[in-house]
């Protein structure tokens, strides 16, 4: 049965399979720290990813993150070598985003590993992890969806969404893959 908007009962939502992987007190930690330091311009871009990975992330080295980037969860991100996240970045990782080495997430990116059973009744959650692979880039701007990869070596335009993977080499524009 398909749910239309009269059928939607979202008060009837159960979070059901979403498991946020830290206790209460760890993530009220975070937020904490993601507010009042790491998002902030006066916080040292290098001193970022030792902030994640206290909080559980895998950061490899020469990783460069600017200010005003969110991350959701610190301990289901894998960061490699020689990565740049740009300032406004979001990383919605309610699962595991995995970014290979030499990857650029440019200003203003969204990697969104979150979405909803748009036929579900109760808009039960439908989420997946996203993978960057090496040499990949995210443009300003861009969207990478749930359960995306994103080839060795592609891009994803600014402005682009990538809804569906992007093969190694390619380059996905608001025209297409060229």
């Amino acid at each position: 049965m398909t749910a239309t908007a009269t059928d939607r009962q979202l008060r009837g939502f159960t979070g059901a399979g979403y498991d946020k992987g830290r206790g209460l007190l760890t993530q009220v930690a975070w937020f904490v720290v993601l507010n009042v330091l790491f998002m902030k311009w006066w916080c040292p871009p290098r001193l970022r990813p030792a902030l994640l990975r206290l909080f559980g992330a895998r950061v490899g080295e020469r990783v460069l993150i600017r200010h005003r980037v969110r991350v959701q969860w610190p301990w289901k991100l894998t960061v490699g070598d020689d990565v740049w996240v740009g300032e406004d970045s979001w990383l919605i990782n309610l699962e595991p985003i995995i970014i290979g080495h030499d990857v650029c997430v440019s200003q203003g990116a969204v990697l969104c590993t979150g979405s909803h059973q748009r036929r579900s009744p109760t808009f039960e959650f439908d989420n997946a992890p996203i993978r960057l692979e090496p040499g990949s880039w995210v443009a300003a701007r861009a969207m990478v969806l749930r359960g995306v990869t994103v080839g060795a070596d592609a891009v994803v335009g600014a402005g682009v969404v990538a809804h569906r993977d992007v093969p190694p080499g390619a380059v996905h524009t608001t025209g297409g893959a060229v």
